[in-house]
């Protein structure tokens, strides 16, 4: 079969029609659910751009790559499933966003349209300086920018659908009977909070509902989490009048991803590609959106580290619920057993499983891990879920605790709770199976130290120009 994976870049999965929110207008991803699977259960392995990428690239975790920061991109050092499935002589297809660190490395594709790498190779510097008290100075622009308009991403998705539907149209046109897998990424809902007109005026009149726990005696006061609100304040410059500009921009994004994305499907059916093609959504990390004060992601609450994921095509049914948990170093086994047949040695010793065999088996008790050490980070954050359980651990700090099916807003932490007990250890157990947090957080620490002197020192970091996001190429 070919294979069509769609990547987005900051998408809540809350905001989205089929997984139940009302006043979202996402008819095109909805209808891919119609006729697949919604993994209600989905998170990346580390709730920000790079790493995430990264992760999702080579099917394994930031820890064991050492692509954990957004100034360590992927540089096609470890293999990813682009190289394997090009070696099985396959054309992989890059269209868009692809936060790596640059075009003179060999990511595995075939061919590169539209990318984005990391600013100059080398990404943000700023966020090395991540347990400084200082503060980003760009967050101001979050609130500022909210509201109606064009910026350069949505010019830049806009131009990513329409390549890629030219890609599929050109495919079909000569075909040569050789299965593909092409990678569209979008950087949409991503800020700047600006939607285009049409987009924003969906939401005009409606009464979309406010942060979770915004008022401040609401918000969680454990130290790690204090730490990054203060490095991102970007919940200072919202006033009443910038939140519901940001809210409904956001919104609007939304919208006018899930049109692009509409453009895609149209032009696979119409190809006549959309029988024999697993086609894959899903974004890489969330967007808290003013819950706990807090905006972006770089935090391990649901909003901010959980994801979308949609599949649908061969071996799949239509209209499945799966609750098992996933994340996104499962996308490289379902790649490359889609093109390739049974994964090699070193590829079964990876944490991923198939989203297809997942799907069919639907295991309830299955371990999901997800990983932060990145700016605003005072520590290593390891987050594990299984079950209803979910656990963060913040080396050197007091953990977290929460029920997922009583609590699933994650209002009540229940760490330490004696009733908990058994559970807490259970899950530090199955941690410490995957990897020894204070040793990783000791080695990440180090290696970011390292590269700070390479880059001339905290002077010659902060002598680099900062900025809120990857500007897109000219």
């Amino acid at each position: 079969m070919n294979v069509l994976l769609i990547l987005s870049d900051e998408h809540s999965r809350e905001i989205t029609g089929c997984y139940g929110n009302a006043l979202v207008r996402t008819p095109n991803l909805d209808a891919l659910a119609a006729r697949g699977v919604v993994f209600e259960n989905a998170y990346c392995n580390s709730p920000i751009c790079v790493p995430s990428r990264a992760s999702l690239a080579t099917g394994d975790y930031v820890h064991r790559t050492g692509y954990w920061d957004s100034a360590a991109a992927y540089d096609g050092g470890v293999p990813s499933w682009h190289h394997r499935v090009r070696a099985a002589g396959h054309d992989v297809v890059s269209i868009g966003k692809l936060h790596f660190r640059c075009a003179d490395d060999d990511n595995g594709f075939s061919a590169v349209h539209h990318p984005i790498y990391v600013v100059d190779g080398i990404g943000d510097a700023h966020g090395l300086l991540r347990t400084s008290r200082r503060v980003r100075e760009v967050a101001r622009e979050l609130a500022a920018e909210a509201g109606r308009g064009a910026s350069p991403y949505t010019y830049f998705d806009a131009t990513v659908a329409d390549a890629t539907v030219r890609w599929i149209r050109a495919r079909a046109s000569q075909p040569n009977g050789t299965p593909w897998v092409l990678f569209s990424s979008m950087v949409s809902p991503h800020y700047p909070l600006i939607a285009p007109d049409a987009f924003y005026d969906l939401y005009d009149g409606v009464a979309l509902p406010g942060p979770r726990l915004y008022d401040h005696v609401d918000r969680p006061d454990h130290p790690v989490i204090a730490h990054y609100r203060a490095t991102w304040n970007y919940d200072d410059f919202f006033d009443a009048e910038r939140l519901a500009a940001g809210l409904r921009a956001y919104y609007g994004l939304c919208s006018f991803l899930d049109h692009q994305i509409g453009k895609i499907l149209a032009a696979l059916d119409e190809s006549g590609f959309g029988d024999d093609t697993l086609v894959i959504y899903t974004s890489d990390h969330g967007e808290s959106l003013g819950n706990r004060g807090l905006w972006g992601k770089s935090v391990m609450y649901e909003e901010a580290c959980a994801v979308p994921l949609v599949a649908a095509g061969p071996g799949l049914p239509a209209g499945e619920r799966c609750s098992t948990a996933v994340s996104l170093v499962d996308i490289y086994p379902t790649i490359v057993e889609a093109l390739c047949g049974a994964l090699d040695e070193r590829e079964c010793a990876l944490p991923g499983e198939s989203l297809v065999a997942l799907a069919r088996e639907m295991p309830s008790d299955r371990v999901v891990f997800s990983e932060l050490h990145d700016d605003g980070s005072l520590t290593g954050t390891f987050m594990l879920r299984r079950g209803n359980w979910k656990l963060v651990h913040y080396a050197g700090y007091s953990p977290q605790l929460f029920d997922l099916s009583a609590d699933p807003f994650e209002t009540c932490d229940l760490a330490g709770d004696p009733a908990a007990g058994d559970i807490q250890g259970q899950l530090y157990d199955a941690l410490h199976r995957i990897l020894d947090p204070e040793s990783v957080n000791e080695r990440v620490f180090a290696d970011q130290r390292a590269r700070i002197e390479q880059l001339g020192g905290v002077e010659g970091i902060l002598a680099r120009a900062d900025f809120n996001f990857t500007p897109v190429p000219d």
